[in-house]
C-alpha cells in the first residue's frame, strides 16, 4: 500500500505526464484557460486557428459523461488573447475521483497560466435572476461538498491550508463589470451554492439555500475554483442562468432546457468574455 507521500507524487506525475503531452501539441503556454459551462459549446466556435486536443490523446485524463460536453481541449486565439478552452468538464456525480475533477485546472497550473475564467449553466434562486440572465460569482456555498483537496496536499502546486478570503478574484470581477457596462449586457452580482447532483434539488433544499443567502445553484464550478485558488490561479466565474431552481417556477426541471437555453444566450456570454479577455 502506497503512503501519502507516494500517492502525491503520483498524482504530481499524472498532472505533469499530461501538461507535457498539452504542450507538445501548442507549443506555447496560453494566458488564460476558459471553462465552457452546459450549453455554452458555441463560444470554442469563435476561437481563431484552433488546435483540438482530445481528452483520450491525455495521459491519465478520465472521459466526460454529459451531454453537451465535447471532452476535448481547444487552444487558440480569443479576443486579443491566447486561450485554453476546456470544453467538457468533470463532475462529481459522474462518480470520479476528487483528482480527476481537479486533474484539468491542475494541468493548466502546471503549464503556467494564471488566470481562469469559469463558466457554468445555474437555476436561478433569487427571484431578480430569470432564464438568460448572467450572474458574476462573487462568493460560493459549499459546505457538505467533498474538497478536490482532500488527501495527501501536493505541495508543489500549493499549501496544505489555503485561504478562502478572495477565491474569486475582486480586481477580475471590476474588469467584468466594467465591459458588461460597456457592451450594455446586464450582469448581476451574487452567491452561488454548489450541490453534488446528479438530481436537481429539490424546493425545500432550494428554500434552505435561499436562507443562507445564495442567488443561484449548479453542480460545478466550485472544485475548479478550488483547484485553480490552491495552484495560485486568479479566477472569475459567471453563471448563465438557465431555468429558475425547484418551486421558485412551477415547471418542471430538465437538462434539455439547461442545453437549450444555454445555446439562445451564448452570445452575450461571448461578448462579455471577449471583452473581459481584452482587457486583462
Amino acid at each position: 500500500m502506497m503512503n501519502k507521500t507516494t500517492d502525491a507524487r503520483s498524482e504530481l506525475e499524472r498532472i505533469d505526464r499530461a501538461a507535457d503531452a498539452i504542450r507538445q501539441s501548442i507549443g506555447n503556454t496560453p494566458d488564460v484557460v476558459i471553462v465552457l459551462g452546459s450549453g455554452l459549446g458555441s463560444i470554442a466556435d469563435q476561437l481563431e486557428n484552433p488546435v483540438v486536443v482530445p481528452y483520450d490523446q491525455l495521459p491519465g485524463f478520465p472521459r466526460t459523461t454529459v451531454a453537451g460536453h465535447r471532452g476535448e481541449w481547444l487552444f487558440g486565439r480569443l479576443g486579443q488573447r491566447q486561450v485554453a478552452l476546456q470544453s467538457g468538464r468533470f463532475h462529481d456525480y459522474e462518480g470520479l475521483d476528487m483528482n480527476d475533477i481537479a486533474l484539468p485546472m491542475r494541468t493548466m497550473c502546471r503549464l503556467g497560466v494564471k488566470t481562469a475564467v469559469l463558466t457554468n449553466a445555474a437555476g436561478g434562486i433569487n427571484r431578480d435572476l430569470s432564464p438568460g440572465s448572467l450572474m458574476l460569482i462573487r462568493d460560493h456555498i459549499g459546505l457538505w461538498a467533498p474538497s478536490v483537496l482532500r488527501g495527501p496536499n501536493l505541495d508543489d502546486l500549493g499549501p496544505r491550508f489555503p485561504d478562502q478570503s478572495s477565491v474569486y478574484d475582486p480586481s477580475l470581477a471590476e474588469i467584468a463589470l466594467l465591459c458588461a457596462r460597456e457592451l450594455d449586457i446586464q450582469l448581476h452580482e451574487g452567491i452561488y451554492a454548489y450541490c453534488r447532483g446528479p438530481q436537481f434539488e429539490t424546493p425545500a433544499e432550494i428554500r434552505a439555500l435561499e436562507r443562507l443567502g445564495a442567488d443561484a445553484v449548479g453542480m460545478s464550478t466550485v472544485p475548479e475554483v478550488l483547484a485553480a485558488s490552491h495552484g495560485g490561479m486568479k479566477a472569475l466565474a459567471i453563471s448563465l442562468i438557465t431555468n429558475h431552481a425547484a418551486g421558485i417556477s412551477k415547471q418542471p426541471l430538465s437538462h434539455q432546457e439547461v442545453l437549450e437555453t444555454g445555446k439562445k444566450s451564448a452570445q452575450n456570454t461571448v461578448r462579455l468574455i471577449s471583452g473581459i479577455l481584452d482587457r486583462l
